[in-house]
């Protein structure tokens, strides 16, 4: 008897189970918390009070995590998502609350985390620093997907939760002068030749000029490049075949920058640099800086995490002398262009593995009235403890993480630091993300 083969029926994946979940608060991502069968569950789209239909994504022994299908009883704050494309575009998480009740709830869960985290009872809240919640944004990346069955290009951000481009034609968030980017790219690309080559463009607006940085895997010819001009001739357009070799397609092509209106202080850049997005928070953050500070021409003070030289500067306007510490040798001599560049003579700059054991340095030296911090994501692992063995009278943490600064105030509470002003920084309204200003003192 001749047996034929069969490929097995493929099985059915379980439905994820559905309940029926009542929302206690948000945590410190943006996510709402609620309780089932003794574990917390974490739930994306729900806010404090509602009450909601999920479908559970991951259910562990303790913990469980949900996405939300209806909601059956709404929060009194819940609105209308002013962007049509809020539901599919993972760029914001909160537009379905205004940008006051967004920035409460979220500070409310970072003050939760934090006080869990150090052991601290009451946490020394000052007055938020804000922006408008639309058209904040100076920098964007957009991605480009070329479709092959469908012979056609989407452009746009990545999904919620997904790689998948969602074709957008307005972003909220988006800097007005960078609004055309949308219509010009969805414009053009069906006309090059190596359109597919494009996977994604970035858009920056340095003080009202648009920039363009062209990310392609494949050369594009002279006459791809020049449509892509004339498209947008307003714009300064870059190639970059690889990450961080750029090509700029115009002959009056100009580095981009941007002002500190305030202190008066002009700053250049290169397309890969790091920047603030947001400049109305990031002036009226470098001013609070200094306010915090309380600085005169008497003061030494070490800055770490430098970048371009943001604070450095500013800092350098108001001190005796300011020593800049930066782990990346190009954003030292950044720094130092930028101070020639301000005619600012008492700003020095150095190279240095801040998260390792410092070395023997003439800066490694406790010889400074007060230590400013500006962490990536990971915070000041290794760095917290050497800043303190310097013994500054005054530490400014600024903090794009919540989480990894709560690991970092530890450390400079238990070294005798007290902390004694903490601002919330609204960088990327509409998103669950959220920075912190704080300042520590030395206790006597």
């Amino acid at each position: 008897m001749v047996r034929i083969y069969q490929a097995a029926k493929a099985k059915k994946k379980p439905a994820s189970p559905t309940i029926q979940l009542a929302i206690e608060r948000l945590d410190h991502q943006g996510q709402g918390i609620g309780f089932w069968q003794g574990k917390i569950v974490f739930v994306s789209g729900a806010l404090p009070g509602e009450t909601v239909e999920i479908s559970l994504t991951d259910n562990k022994s303790k913990v469980a995590k949900g996405k939300v299908r209806r909601v059956l009883q709404p929060s009194a704050h819940r609105q209308t998502p002013a962007c049509p494309h809020f539901s599919s575009c993972g760029g914001c998480q909160l537009q379905y609350l205004s940008t006051a009740v967004q920035l409460e709830l979220k500070q409310q869960a970072v003050d939760q985390m934090i006080c869990h985290q150090t052991g601290l009872q009451q946490l020394p809240w000052q007055a938020a620093i804000q922006s408008q919640g639309s058209g904040y944004r100076r920098r964007a990346r957009i991605g480009v997907w070329f479709d092959a069955q469908q012979q056609r290009f989407t452009v746009g951000f990545r999904q919620v939760s997904d790689k998948t481009i969602s074709a957008v034609e307005h972003c909220l968030v988006l800097s007005p002068v960078l609004a055309p980017v949308f219509s010009v790219l969805n414009h053009v690309l069906p006309r090059l030749k190596q359109g597919k080559a494009i996977t994604h463009v970035e858009v920056l607006d340095a003080d009202g000029q648009a920039y363009l940085i062209v990310r392609h895997v494949r050369p594009l010819p002279e006459a791809d490049q020049q449509q892509l001009i004339a498209a947008w001739p307003d714009a300064f357009w870059l190639g970059e075949a690889e990450p961080g070799q750029f090509t700029a397609w115009q002959t009056n092509y100009q580095a981009p920058q941007y002002q500190l209106a305030e202190q008066k202080l002009r700053l250049q850049f290169e397309p890969d640099d790091f920047i603030q997005v947001n400049p109305q928070v990031n002036e009226l953050m470098v001013q609070q800086a200094l306010d915090w500070l309380e600085l005169d021409l008497t003061q030494n003070i070490l800055e770490l995490y430098s970048g371009i030289g943001n604070f450095s500067l500013a800092l350098a306007q108001r001190t005796k002398a300011v020593q800049a510490l930066e782990g990346v040798a190009t954003m030292v001599r950044r720094i130092e262009q930028n101070a020639r560049l301000n005619h600012i003579s008492n700003l020095k700059a150095a190279q240095a593995d801040l998260h390792l054991p410092w070395p023997k340095a003439d800066w490694n030296q406790p010889v400074y009235d007060a230590v400013l911090l500006d962490p990536a994501r990971a915070g000041a692992v290794g760095a917290a403890e050497q800043i303190a063995a310097l013994g500054p009278a005054r530490i400014l943490y600024v903090s794009c993480n919540p989480v990894s600064f709560a690991a970092d105030a530890r450390v400079l509470l238990a070294a005798g630091y007290q902390l004694v002003k903490l601002a919330a920084m609204d960088m990327f309204p509409q998103t669950s993300h959220l920075e912190l200003m704080a300042l520590f003192r030395r206790r006597k």
